[in-house]
């Protein structure tokens, strides 16, 4: 099995609360974070344990199918998905693996919270992660993502 681990923190000056309703929104994702073109299939918000959404990868025909797997606001987070990674609109194609993605937040200081993300990705042996997944999961995209949340709360 090869995993890749890609993990990021950053410190913001608003509530656990605010942060984390934020990023567990995932109709918020296409304005911060760079891998998203869409999100689809958001029933009803807060997500709870067992949802499943849609997301577009960069070029908007590799969809990923994310399940809610924990959810305890304001502190965890944590998708995952399972199968063919980046299928088509179709269900073809994609990447034989698994996206595990876990959002933590503390509150380290009393006007302080810390944001942790952390996404590995699994793949079994005789189906190697493309060059495009690591591009996806380069530290520099994920600082960009919580850059962006910066923006977007400030």
């Amino acid at each position: 099995m090869g995993i890749v681990t890609t993990t990021s923190e950053s410190l913001f000056t608003q509530s656990a609360e605010t942060v984390y309703d934020f990023i567990t929104n995932p109709a918020n994702w296409t304005k911060t974070y760079p891998g998203s073109s869409y999100v689809g299939n958001l029933e009803e918000l807060p997500l709870r344990v067992g949802d499943t959404w849609q997301e577009g990868g960069p070029d908007g025909d590799r969809i990923f199918t994310w399940h809610l797997a924990m959810a305890t606001r304001p502190s965890l987070w944590v998708f995952t998905s399972v199968g063919r990674l980046g299928h088509d609109r179709e269900g073809n194609g994609g990447m034989e693996g698994r996206i595990t993605v876990r959002y933590h937040l503390t509150r380290p200081g009393r006007d302080l919270t810390l944001f942790s993300r952390t996404m590995t990705i699994e793949a079994p042996r005789h189906a190697p992660m493309p060059d495009a997944f690591f591009r996806i999961v380069n530290p520099a995209n994920i600082d960009r993502y919580h850059e962006a949340i910066a923006r977007e709360l400030g």
